[in-house]
């Protein structure tokens, strides 16, 4: 069950990555960060959807390990385009909050497994 919270939860955030790429691309004209932050953001849900389909255990952990790597990563595009004026506080602590939920849930996720024998 919590596999399925997580691939909701992953797609629903690339897709918010998405619309943010847009919006920093026509409005705020930024293309570097931006495309930055599109690849990781989205890499989240791909490496979730990926985990599925796992030939084992251990390659189960390991796509949902790189997924959270891929999270940090976008936790530190969103900061520093917030920083640098991209994007508003508003904007930023809607979906910062929306990262760290997967950070923690990928996390959980993983730690559980890792003990299930």
């Amino acid at each position: 069950m919590r596999e399925n919270a997580i691939k909701d939860k992953s797609f629903a955030f690339a897709l918010r990555i998405v619309k943010l790429y847009q919006y920093l691309t026509k409005e705020k004209k930024e293309y570097v960060l931006s495309k930055q932050l599109l690849r990781s953001g989205t890499a989240i849900g791909a490496l979730v959807r990926e985990a599925q389909q796992a030939e084992s255990k251990a390659d189960f952990i390991h796509k949902l390990a790189i997924a959270l790597k891929e999270a940090n990563e976008t936790d530190y595009w969103l900061e520093l385009l917030h920083q640098s004026g991209y994007i508003d506080l508003k904007g930023f602590q809607s979906i910062s909050t929306d990262a760290e939920e997967l950070l923690k849930l990928l996390t959980s996720i993983i730690k559980t497994t890792k003990n299930k024998t």
